[in-house]
This record gives C-alpha cells, structure tokens and sequence, in this order.
C-alpha cells in the first residue's frame, strides 16, 4: 500500500509538470521568441515548421502527463502500462541526453531535461517492482 501512495503520487506530480506545457501549446510566437533568447538560443526563427513543432510538442507533453495523472487514479490495475512508459521513459531520457549534446544545447538545459527523466522513470521502475515483489 505505501508503495502504492508513492507511486501515485509521483505519477501525479510528473503529470502536473508536464501539464504546465499546455499554455506554450497556445503560446503568441513573439512570446516563445522572448523564451528562446532568455534560454540564451538566440532569435527563434519565424518559419512554420518552428512554430508547429514547439506547439504539438508542448501539446504532446502535455497529453503525456494528462494520461500519467490517468494512471495514478488505479496503479493497481495500471500497473504493467506504468512500468512500460517508466521504462520507456529511461531510454527517452538518454535520447534526450544524446540529443541535447549533439545539437549544443546550454549546459543547464542538457544537465536538467534528460537526466531528470531518466532518474524520475527509474524511481518510477523502482517502486513499481516493489509493488510486484510483494504481490
């Protein structure tokens, strides 16, 4: 049962965060360009497929956490689809990782987005093993 709490909890405070990228979803352009070069990325480019993909992005994260909060509803019952996406989450977090590097990402950026989600899935991993252990 702790084990329970934990994990819904976690799977709630994961999804309220990714939540938080519903308004860049409905974002102004100029205002994601006062973003970007606050990031220190410079100027963002005023083309459509910009500002598509910062917006289904955004959407996308956003329909992620919607569905973690979801989950957390009945862990018991959703718990072989919460192992798989905390699974998944590991690898997509190194990719980010990769990724962030290989485009030159800032530092602080590249430290913070895939490492994050790769110790957040892996606590995810964790406690959900833990729940079947004891099954």
């Amino acid at each position: 049962m702790k084990n329970d709490r934990a994990l819904a909890v976690l799977l709630r405070i994961c999804g309220a965060c990714m939540l938080a990228a519903l308004p860049a979803a409905l974002m102004p352009f100029n205002w994601m360009d006062v973003v970007h070069q606050r990031a220190g990325l410079g100027q963002l480019p005023d083309v459509p497929i910009v500002g598509y993909l910062a917006r289904s992005l955004s959407g996308f994260y956003a329909l992620h956490g919607a569905l973690l909060v979801f989950l957390a509803r009945d862990v018991r019952a959703y718990l072989p689809v919460i192992r798989f996406l905390a699974i998944a989450g590991i690898v997509f977090g190194v990719g980010m990782f990769w990724l962030d590097v290989v485009v030159g990402m800032p530092p602080a950026w590249t430290l913070a987005e895939g490492p994050y989600v790769v110790v957040l899935s892996a606590v995810l991993v964790w406690l959900s093993r833990a729940r079947t252990r004891r099954d």
